[in-house]
């Protein structure tokens, strides 16, 4: 029991006393004992006692107070400390209390005027002359602190924060300041652990519940922080921090939904508009507005506005590095535009981050073409597409077989005549491989024909696939130099 515990405390027989200064004396004598064993849960009831009974005596204030502090009661240690100097105002050790509790509370001037208090009582006064360096230094570091805060520069602001709070240990505006910049960071976890401290201690808070707010908005979960921005708004209705959060966090919410409603039924303009207006709502929600990029993205692409769309989805890894969805479709866009090393590198990037079947197929998908935009494109050669039927091969080969043919350009200059000559052989050879089903199937697959031997030798003749051509459609053709015409013959 508690009884057991205490120690055995005489008090002091003064003839002067009255009985109840007596009756005090000896209940701050049983504080004092308790405060010397470390009890001060039963040395600040002692010391009330004493109080109760004796309500004029600076002394038992100055007491209870330094039993508040060592409970880190601060604000009600700081109300005892100045109802001491208001009784006494020569209690040196209650203006130094007084100055402690400042300081701890975060209010570095008025604990300085305490300290200066202390030192025109008593100069020498070792504990004042520290106290006071260390509430300039708290100034200091307030200062710093604006001015990063101002800067957007909140790392120094956390820097300064953990500093002044290592003197202003109670300080709710130093943790919230904290709190705030470690949120405007992305340091989440961190920034919520630092506003539920102060929310266990007081609910009511509303700084905690603008910070708390304030995570969940920048973690994407827009609802859950509107709730906590009305909470705050109700405990502080002049709150404009919390009341501007709150209006951007619902207009965000807002276009967003627009925008993807516009999507679903393939209004991709109005979709792309939406999406752009949303993103110039607030700069700093970094996880959101990667979002936007990567769906700003989709609905370029479906514009076919593709560059663009690479664009957006770099700005959506740049906010945010492990978002799978804005690498996988910047890779498609890649694809799209035929870009296959910078398609490989991010299909890379995600096989390795999410290592599934479909990821596997996309990486080998996009090597593939890789490797086959490193041959001749025999499709280009002809100028078709890659889904061409046999009768455009044949359509485009006698278009550019014609074109091409040396005869055409018997006339002009030897470097002219080379070039014609080698893109004249280059239309047979791709006619020879895509008028071959089985040799187009193998160069579809990605497999190098120039080894396979189809090409090897020397033996290949442009002229003679020419002429198989075009003597199926009535024996073959002679060039007329003077019409610059091909004629049958």
């Amino acid at each position: 029991s508690t009884a057991s515990k205490r120690p055995t405390v005489r008090c002091k027989e003064t003839v002067s006393f009255s009985p109840l200064s007596r009756q005090a004396e000896c209940f701050k004598e049983q504080g004092n004992a308790f405060y010397s064993n470390k009890d001060y849960s039963e040395a600040f009831n002692f010391y009330t006692k004493a109080i109760d009974a004796c309500p004029k005596n600076a002394s038992y204030y100055g007491n209870r107070a330094a039993t508040l502090m060592m409970l880190c009661r601060f604000r009600e240690a700081l109300e005892d400390s100045q109802q001491a100097v208001r009784l006494d105002d020569c209690f040196m050790k209650g203006h130094l209390r007084e100055g402690k509790c400042h300081l701890s509370l975060g209010n570095a001037m008025a604990a300085s005027r305490c300290f200066q208090k202390v030192l025109e009582l008593e100069p020498s006064n070792r504990e004042a002359q520290q106290e006071n360096k260390n509430a300039t230094t708290l100034l200091e570091f307030e200062r710093m602190a604006d001015f990063g805060f101002e800067k957007r520069d909140f790392r120094k602001v956390v820097y300064c924060m953990d500093r002044a709070l290592a003197l202003a240990t109670a300080c709710h505006r130093f943790k919230i300041l904290k709190a705030e910049c470690l949120a405007l960071l992305g340091r989440y976890p961190e920034a919520q652990s630092v506003a539920s401290d102060i929310l266990r201690m007081d609910s009511t808070n509303a700084d905690a519940l603008y910070v708390r707010g304030l995570c969940l908005y920048y973690e994407d979960c827009i609802d859950k922080a509107v709730q906590f921005f009305v909470q705050a708004l109700r405990m502080a209705p002049d709150h404009e921090k919390a009341r501007l959060a709150c209006r951007n966090a619902k207009a965000l919410k807002a276009k967003k939904e627009e925008g993807n409603q516009a999507f679903k039924i393939n209004n991709y303009e109005a979709a792309y508009q939406l999406y752009t207006e949303a993103l110039a709502i607030d700069p700093n929600n970094i996880k959101t507005n990667a979002k936007l990029y990567c769906n700003r993205a989709t609905a370029g692409a479906k514009l076919k506005k593709l560059n663009q769309a690479i664009e957006d989805c770099t700005s959506a890894i740049k906010l945010d590095d492990t978002y799978i969805k804005a690498y996988l479709r910047r890779a498609q866009c890649y694809m799209d535009t035929e870009q296959y090393e910078e398609a490989v590198r991010d299909y890379e990037k995600v096989y390795q981050t999410e290592k599934t079947s479909d990821h596997k197929h996309l990486l080998k998908n996009a090597q593939l073409e890789l490797k086959k935009s490193k041959r001749k494109d025999y499709y280009k050669v002809l100028g078709v597409g890659k889904n061409a039927t046999e009768d455009e091969i044949k359509k485009a080969y006698r278009k550019r077989a014609l074109m091409h043919h040396p005869d055409r350009h018997s006339a002009a200059t030897p470097e002219v005549q080379k070039e014609e000559e080698k893109k004249f052989k280059e239309v047979g050879e791709a006619f020879t491989v895509l008028s071959d089903p089985k040799k187009k199937i193998r160069y579809d697959s990605g497999h190098d024909l120039d080894n396979d031997g189809c090409f090897d030798g020397g033996d290949f003749d442009a002229n003679n696939i020419f002429r198989a051509f075009f003597g199926g459609h009535g024996g073959g053709f002679t060039f007329d130099s003077s019409s610059g015409m091909f004629s049958p013959f």
